[in-house]
C-alpha cells in the first residue's frame, strides 16, 4: 500500500460516523422477518435477499457466528437444505442488496467523473476457490464483477475490492431500484462459460456468459453453510474502518422497506379507527418512518384468535381477521373482520393478543 493510501486508511479509521457506508444493515443487526425456511427467492435479514433459479433451497437466518475481534455480533447464514448438484444452463443463485437510484446520484455515473467504489466484507464459505461478486447498474443493465478466492473452507476471511465507476449511463434519480451489489453462490453455463473481464463494465445480455466465470457451486450439498457480515460499500479507492452504526439508526433505515409490529408482552394496540360495519373495524396504523413506496402487502400470523378489537367502552370482540385495507407512505389501514358484535360508527382499537402475533408491510425494491 502506498503512503497516501496508508494515510487515507488511517484518517478513515478515525473519522466520525457519517453514512459513508452505502449498504444498509451491513452488520446484519436487524432481522425483522426472523428465520425463513425452504426459500430460494426471499428477503431475510433486513435489506438482503437471496435470489435464484434451480433446485437449491435455503434456511435463511441471522446468526451469532462472526469473525473474532471485529466488533460484529451477527452475520447472515445461508444453510443449504436442498442442494443443486446438476446445474442447468440457466441456474444461478446469489445474495444481494438493492438500492434506490436517488441514493446513488452522488456517484456521478454517466459522467467522466464517475466515482470508484470500494467494497469490503467478511465471508465464510464452505467451498474453497473462486467466488464472484458484482456491482449491477440496473438502469443500464451493465455489471462489473470481480473474483475473490476462498483459501480455507468454513473460515472467516476478509475481502476488499475496488470497482471503477460507470461513465456511460446515469442512474435514474427516483425511488425504484437503480443499483445492486450481489454475491454469486452458483452459476450455470449461461453465466459462466465465457471469460471474466475483471473490474470491467459489460452488458448483462450480450455478456451474460462472462459474469460468473469460475464461480464454485456453494449449493451442491446440504452440509453447506455460507456466512457473511461486515458489508461496506463506500466511495473511493480505500477501504476505511467499518462504520458501526447505532441500532436505532439502522432499524429506521430498514423500516423504510419493511415494517413489522409484533406482540412481545401483554396485549398491544396497533392503531385506532372506527367500526365501519357491524362485522368490520377499520384501523389505522402509522409507520415509524416514511416508506419507500405505498406498502403493497400485509403479512400476519394468520390466526384469527391472535387478534381482537376493543370498542364501545372496552367491549372486546375476539377472533378478528386482519386484511389489507390501503396504504400510503406514512400509514396503512387494516380491516379487522369478525363475525358480529360491532356497533357501527363506534371508535375501535385493533389489538394483538397472543405472543408472536404480528402485522407487517413491505415496500421492498
Amino acid at each position: 500500500m502506498s503512503k497516501a493510501a496508508e494515510l487515507a486508511a488511517l484518517i478513515g479509521s478515525q473519522t466520525a460516523q457519517g453514512n459513508k457506508n452505502l449498504v444498509k444493515n451491513g452488520a446484519m443487526t436487524i432481522n425483522q422477518r426472523g428465520t425463513q425456511t425452504g426459500v430460494r427467492n426471499s428477503y431475510g435479514v433486513d435489506r438482503f435477499k437471496i435470489a435464484g433459479v434451480g433446485a437449491q433451497l435455503f434456511t435463511y437466518s441471522q446468526s451469532t457466528t462472526v469473525p473474532s475481534g471485529q466488533g460484529f455480533s451477527y452475520s447472515t447464514k445461508l444453510d443449504v437444505t436442498t442442494a443443486d448438484t446438476s446445474l442447468a444452463a440457466g441456474d444461478y443463485a446469489f445474495f444481494r442488496q438493492r438500492f434506490e437510484g436517488q441514493d446513488f446520484q452522488h456517484l456521478k455515473y454517466g459522467t467522466s467523473d464517475a466515482e470508484s467504489l470500494t467494497l469490503q466484507f467478511w465471508v465464510r464459505s464452505p467451498k474453497t476457490g473462486t467466488h464472484i461478486v458484482e456491482l449491477y447498474h440496473q438502469d443500464a443493465a451493465y455489471a462489473n464483477g470481480q473474483a475473490y478466492t476462498i483459501t480455507t473452507a468454513n473460515t472467516w476471511q476478509k475481502v476488499v475490492l475496488t470497482f471503477v465507476g460507470y461513465q456511460t449511463t446515469a442512474i435514474t434519480n427516483d425511488n425504484t431500484v437503480g443499483f445492486n451489489v450481489q454475491w454469486w453462490l452458483m452459476a450455470g453455463s449461461t453465466y459462466s462459460s465465457g471469460t471474466l473481464a475483471s473490474n470491467t463494465w459489460h452488458n448483462v445480455t450480450s455478456g451474460a456468459a462472462n459474469r460468473a466465470v469460475g464461480q464454485v457451486n456453494v449449493v451442491d450439498s446440504t452440509s453447506n453453510e455460507f456466512y457473511i457480515t461486515g458489508v461496506q460499500l463506500e466511495i473511493g479507492d480505500v477501504a476505511t474502518a467499518f462504520e458501526h452504526e447505532d441500532i436505532g439508526t439502522t432499524l429506521a433505515k430498514c423500516q423504510r422497506y419493511y415494517y413489522k409490529v409484533e406482540h412481545s408482552y401483554g396485549s398491544i394496540d396497533v392503531g385506532a379507527g372506527i367500526q365501519n360495519l357491524t362485522t368490520q373495524a377499520r384501523i389505522i396504523v402509522t409507520f415509524p418512518v416514511e416508506m419507500r413506496s405505498h406498502a403493497t402487502a400485509i403479512e400476519t400470523s394468520s390466526t384469527a384468535g391472535d387478534f381482537d378489537i376493543t370498542h364501545n367502552n372496552s367491549v372486546i370482540i375476539s377472533n378478528a381477521v386482519p386484511t389489507y385495507g390501503a396504504a400510503n407512505f406514512t400509514s396503512a389501514a387494516v380491516l379487522f373482520n369478525h363475525a358480529s358484535g360491532g356497533s357501527q360508527g363506534s371508535a375501535a382499537t385493533g389489538r394483538l393478543r397472543v405472543a408472536d402475533t404480528f402485522l407487517a408491510w413491505s415496500a421492498e425494491l
